[in-house]
């Protein structure tokens, strides 16, 4: 009978967030995508959350559902990710960039707090992260994921997730410095190894490499198959390692996307689109919906000065330090005009995924106060809400003189 009880009320959880995550896109239709399908996530997870209705609850399915969401999204945003283009000149520049705004980010952190540097830690990560894997289907609809402006903030996406999440294991963790600089060193190679030694046994062995292609557009699909068993082996790694799971599964996608454009390129496109199927289908849907199950609404409107305060910090400790080195210092990111360079800035500011977890932990570990997380979440959706729409703006004003 206990069991039943259990297996109901994951049910009757999942049927509201499963109804939810089909609304969402047609809210989005209707508003002609001006509201994007993310933040009509959130707001519906709101609706139907704890804190409103009370139609759905963060049971232990929901919530392990809601990492393997995590863990999509984070995959697909490291497979989208150019590694030569994060080595190249235009990344060097990208990467100091965001240690620019990091220094800036806990140095705001640390004046909020009166020196409370694990606060200022939280507060610099959340508001420096770019929400990637947010801005694809952004980019993608705008048309300029394959433009200067696109690639660029494809840059800006990579390192600002990358190196928050990498912050997050090193400023947010009960070892030592040393420590976890060390695991995370061992995490690389491990993660390394993990994705290098199958696909060099597919390569030696080619026999074996054809029969799974020849297999990965029947029920089998195998090579998908392969994909998520290297994105939960490394996010599984990462939590016996005790590092966030979303470095695990930005690893897999980076690694994976340079494995299989070195050895089989023609698969590539094939991955993407069934990951993404597979993702944005269901998983990734109750990542964002469960995120804004958590939010209080309440809380965060009595917390408006707050609220406000938190996406003004996002916008001057992470967007304009990037406008203002694409428009006096020489960064190879090949934008020419200054509305390209501010788009690029509001872009690089729009952050949530990041948001989400680095506030997760910090309230798991009493840092912060759920509702100073509720808050930070709800900022990491405005900016999801207001910055995309203001680039896109900018852009297609500019294109008339172009």
């Amino acid at each position: 009978m206990h069991e039943s009880t259990i297996l109901l009320e994951n049910l009757q959880s999942m049927w509201w967030i499963a109804a939810a995550a089909v609304l969402a896109p047609v809210l989005a239709l209707t508003t002609r995508r001006i509201i994007p399908d993310v933040v009509w996530l959130l707001v519906l997870g709101i609706v139907i959350g704890p804190n409103m209705l009370g139609l759905a609850h963060a049971t232990e399915a929901v919530d392990f559902l809601r990492e393997l969401g995590l863990g999509f999204l984070f995959l697909l945003a490291g497979f989208e990710v150019n590694t030569s283009d994060m080595r190249s000149r235009a990344g060097r520049s990208t990467a100091l960039t965001w240690l620019l705004c990091m220094g800036l980010g806990v140095g705001a952190g640390l004046a909020i707090t009166g020196g409370d540097w694990q606060v200022a830690a939280v507060l610099g990560i959340a508001a420096t992260s770019t929400a990637l894997g947010t801005l694809l289907p952004i980019l993608k609809d705008s048309g300029v994921l394959g433009a200067p402006l696109g690639r660029a903030t494809m840059i800006h996406g990579a390192y600002g997730e990358l190196l928050p999440v990498i912050a997050m294991s090193l400023l947010l963790t009960t070892r030592a410095t040393v420590q976890a600089a060390a695991v995370l060193v061992l995490f690389a190679v491990l993660a390394v190894v993990i994705v290098a030694v199958p696909a060099r046994i597919f390569r030696r062995v080619p026999l074996l490499g054809r029969a799974f292609a020849a297999a990965s557009d029947s029920t089998m699909q195998t090579i998908v198959r392969i994909t998520v068993w290297v994105m939960i082996s490394l996010m599984l790694l990462t939590a016996v390692l005790e590092l966030d799971v979303a470095l695990g599964a930005f690893a897999a996608g980076l690694l994976l996307h340079a494995a299989l454009r070195g050895g089989a390129p023609e698969h590539v496109e094939e991955i993407m689109h069934k990951v993404e199927v597979l993702g944005f289908g269901m998983l990734i849907p109750v990542f964002f919906l469960t995120s804004g199950m958590s939010i209080d609404v309440v809380a965060v409107l009595d917390a408006w000065p707050l609220l406000l305060g938190f996406v003004a910090m996002i916008a001057v400790v992470r967007g304009l330090p990037v406008i203002a080195r694409e428009l006096w210092t020489p960064t190879g990111s090949g934008l020419e005009t200054r509305r390209e360079k501010v788009a690029l800035g509001l872009y690089a500011a729009t952050g949530l995924p990041i948001i989400v977890a680095v506030t997760q932990i910090a309230s798991t570990s009493g840092l912060i106060s759920v509702t100073t997380a509720s808050v930070m979440v709800t900022g990491g959706a405005l900016t999801v809400l207001v910055f995309p729409l203001l680039a896109s703006r900018l852009t297609r004003r500019a294109e008339p003189s172009g």
